[in-house]
């Protein structure tokens, strides 16, 4: 099993070289989105340098105030020394909060554009990968994509980077500060350093692990409540709600156990940095104490470091949250990354080859294929289907019949052998040349949100309402549209939700005949369709598939009566062929469906 895309979605317990595979390929994907703010990013970078510089100016400012300016105060020789002191603390801090509100606002602005494009990036990506992959990765994880793994970037970016920024500038200024002033009081701080360390590198390799099982266990909460409210026909038809409940009741606990651990992790982690830093404060407290009353250190510069000792560590706090946030928005970017990384099992052609005038020939030569590489679907098919016949393909469950149509519209390619239009292999063919010339329609017709016209003009985009009415009446469509609320304008709302299932087939009829195709696959298509749509379908049918090469996939045979050419598919080869009329007359497959059908019309 392999750790990027959908192969390595559910797995947590990668090896060192898988798990440094995916932090490479998600650091790619962030330098990729990084790339165009790069000048973004140094002005933002030049402007949290000047005002955490600021910041840590302060103590120093304070030690030199009380061991030069104060004594000249007390004296009442010159107040000057402390002026300027007070002057250039008010001046920093002013300048610091102007620079903060500054830094605010870029970094906000950089982080919505990073998230704008992961998100353009991760829609656009998906909706190009063939349907192999959505066959495979469940819609539930795509949406878990999109939105909880895109919210725990947008949580890292819109804080958490606030805070891995100043904090480790604040560390650094804050140690190089201390050193300057005092190196003994330094040599304190490094030594604290070494649990520090050895704190963060437990808290490092423990968390990864964990983080990635949230990211796992969260997906699988999301997968299962769409994939039930999709279904919800189907749950509540077979009274499934008490086993849904179970399960998903089961997905939940496992959410709140990875996050538990995570909790108890960090529970361990966050005081360990308090009790160092402590520990670290103490001592530079009681060194300093010592050397103020030996004269060796001025009560300012004692005061200074022991200011910049507690300094030090309270960014460790917020780094550890910045940690906790860097985890869970690191697993994150590993799901989006193994998404972006999968390639179109059906790609585009690198030289298309063009074909704006397509008669509708399609040919399958020496064609073999399977889904999978022990389960043969076509075993070595070949079939020739003259421009403007209409060919009917009828057998039983699992024949193959829809895996050949999928083959003819390019949803997926031949393992071996060549389909191929006009005698252009479709996958040499222009891939807009194609979808033009070839539409499909199947049993389960999609309606978009928007009107009934808008759904029907998706077939031609700009297509007029005199062009769209004249594809419905073409269909049978018009009557039960214009008897709607209204009528063309009618919004059919998600899945159709105000038409009927056969009405819904009806428009998709429209929507496929208004793009005038060369070539018209039907798969299944009137199965939702009552007797009566089923007669305005077929009267349809008959003039809008004149010159048009159509393959009509049905079980219900009164469909195939229009057919010019009947193929019978059994275990992926033709075991018949011929037309209607000289199938039923012979004792072959056909005749025997056509009787058995005949028979259950009495």
């Amino acid at each position: 099993m392999t750790v990027h895309g959908v192969r390595g979605e559910e797995r947590n317990d990668f090896t060192k070289a898988e798990s440094a595979r995916l932090r490479r390929r998600s650091l790619a994907l962030l330098g990729s989105l990084a790339a165009p703010l790069k000048a973004r990013l140094w002005g933002i970078a030049v402007v949290v340098v000047v005002s955490t510089a600021g910041q840590v100016a302060g103590p120093a400012l304070v030690a030199w105030g009380i061991d030069n300016a104060l004594p000249a105060v007390l004296d009442r020789s010159d107040w000057t020394p402390a002026f300027v002191v007070v002057a250039l603390y008010v001046t920093i801090a002013v300048v610091g909060a102007v620079l903060t509100a500054w830094y605010t606002v870029l970094a906000a602005r950089i982080s919505q554009a990073i998230l704008l494009d992961l998100r353009k990036r991760v829609f656009l990506h998906t909706q190009r990968l063939s349907l192999e992959f959505h066959e495979t990765y469940t819609s539930g994880r795509i949406i878990s994509r999109q939105t909880s793994d895109l919210d725990s970037i947008r949580e890292l970016l819109d804080s958490g980077l606030n805070q891995l920024i100043q904090g480790v500038l604040y560390m650094v200024f804050t140690a190089i500060a201390l050193v300057v002033l005092d190196p003994t009081s330094g040599i304190v701080l490094a030594v604290s350093l070494v649990p520090l360390w050895f704190l963060t590198r437990w808290f490092q390799k423990r968390s990864q692990t964990l983080f990635r099982a949230t990211r796992t266990t969260s997906a699988r909460v999301i997968v299962h409540f769409v994939e039930t409210m999709t279904g919800i026909r189907a749950v509540q038809a077979f009274r499934k709600e008490s086993r849904n409940k179970d399960e998903y009741g089961g997905y939940v606990e496992t959410y709140r156990q990875a996050n538990s651990k995570v909790f108890n992790l960090f529970g361990t982690f966050d005081p360990g940095l308090v009790l160092i830093g402590n520990a670290c404060l103490a001592a530079v407290v009681i060194v300093g104490g010592y050397r103020v009353v030996g004269g060796s250190l001025e009560i300012g510069a004692l005061l200074a470091v022991a200011l910049y000792a507690k300094r030090f560590f309270d960014p460790a706090e917020e780094l550890a949250m910045f940690y906790n946030g860097y985890q869970s928005a690191s697993a994150a970017m590993e799901k989006i990354s193994g998404v972006l990384e999968e390639q179109p099992s059906v790609p585009d052609p690198v030289k298309p080859t063009k074909l704006p005038d397509a008669s509708g020939r399609m040919d399958f030569d020496g064609v073999e294929f399977a889904y999978n590489a022990d389960k043969v679907v076509l075993p070595e098919f070949t079939l020739h289907i003259p421009a403007g016949q209409t060919i009917a393909l009828v057998g039983s469950t699992g024949a193959g019949k829809s895996t050949l149509a999928k083959l003819m519209a390019r949803f997926y390619d031949p393992s071996t052998g060549a389909v191929r239009l006009d005698g252009v292999d479709l996958r040499d063919l222009d891939p807009k040349d194609m979808r033009r010339a070839i539409v499909m329609v199947t049993q389960e017709a999609y309606l978009f949100s928007g009107s009934v016209a808008d759904n029907i003009a998706l077939g031609k985009p700009g297509a007029t309402r005199a062009e769209v009415e004249r594809a419905a009446k073409a269909v049978g469509a018009h009557e039960f549209v214009m008897a709607l609320p209204d009528g063309y304008d009618t919004d059919v709302n998600k899945r159709g939700g105000r038409v009927s299932a056969g009405q819904r087939q009806l428009l998709s009829f429209a929507r496929a005949f208004i793009a005038d195709p060369k070539v018209l696959i039907l798969d299944e298509a009137t199965a939702s369709l009552d007797i009566p749509s089923e007669r305005l379908v077929q009267e349809g049918l008959e003039t809008l598939l004149a010159d048009r090469t159509a393959v009509i996939i049905a079980h219900r045979l009164s469909t195939v009566a229009i057919a010019h050419r009947v193929l019978v598919m059994e275990h992926g080869r033709i075991v018949e062929d011929g037309t209607p009329a000289d199938l039923i007359a012979g004792t072959g497959r056909f005749a025997q469906l056509h009787a058995a059908w005949r028979d259950s019309l009495v």
